[in-house]
């Protein structure tokens, strides 16, 4: 039974009050997700063609060069992330987080439903990431607010989707926003977020950044 298990009460439980905290994304940010699903499509003899920010349209045959239907992707995106337990580390992030977690508590927010709650939190404690984990759906503001009413500051908060950046800062307009994108693929064709702080090219630039505010306030 995991009701309860991933949601926003159990990781307060085991943050401490008045302590700086990070708040991280998973998906491009700690694992790199398209990396994986571009390997399952390829074993089918698909590929991903990141022409545009978007997997719809994307998905396309090894053979011609042909997108599949939307309708498929759809298909082929429910099977790969059935079972989110083998993606990769992003570079960096492993080190950069063990090193701040001596210095402030840290949680995953993902947008995973949780009937995958289950593999990515095998997939995170594979890679040394034993950080709480939040399973979210759509805009991250409400559940960043609810896990920074009791922190101390700073508060961070790292994602790759500009959306996301958007909405936690909304809800918490204290909190420092990084910019992060895993994929290199990806960096040129994400759009810029207006309101992030930092737009990190990797976790030594965003561990930086997160060690300088927080010896500011030490």
């Amino acid at each position: 039974m995991i009701e309860g298990k991933f949601d926003v009460g159990a990781a307060l439980r085991r943050l401490t009050p008045g302590r700086p905290l990070i708040l991280v994304d998973a998906d491009e940010v700690l694992l790199r997700f398209v990396e994986g699903f571009d390997r399952f499509l390829n074993a089918r003899a698909l590929y991903l063609d990141l022409g545009t920010y978007r997997l719809h349209g994307n998905v396309k045959r090894l053979d011609d060069n042909v997108a599949v239907l939307d309708v498929e992707v759809t298909a082929l995106l429910e099977e790969f992330r059935r079972d989110l337990d083998a993606l990769e580390p992003v570079d960096g992030a492993r080190e950069a987080l063990s090193e701040l977690s001596a210095r402030a508590d840290i949680v995953v927010l993902s947008n995973i439903s949780s009937a995958q709650a289950l593999a990515r939190r095998r997939n995170l404690d594979a890679l040394g990431l034993s950080f709480p984990l939040v399973c979210n759906s759509g805009p991250k503001g409400a559940a960043a607010k609810e896990l920074s009413a009791r922190a101390g500051t700073p508060i961070f908060f790292v994602d790759d989707i500009p959306q996301h950046l958007a909405s936690v800062v909304e809800a918490v307009p204290h909190v420092l926003l990084i910019h992060l994108v895993g994929d290199a693929r990806l960096k040129p064709i994400l759009p810029h977020c207006p309101q992030a702080h930092l737009r990190a090219d990797s976790w030594v630039d965003a561990a930086k950044f997160m060690r300088d505010h927080l010896e500011k306030a030490a």
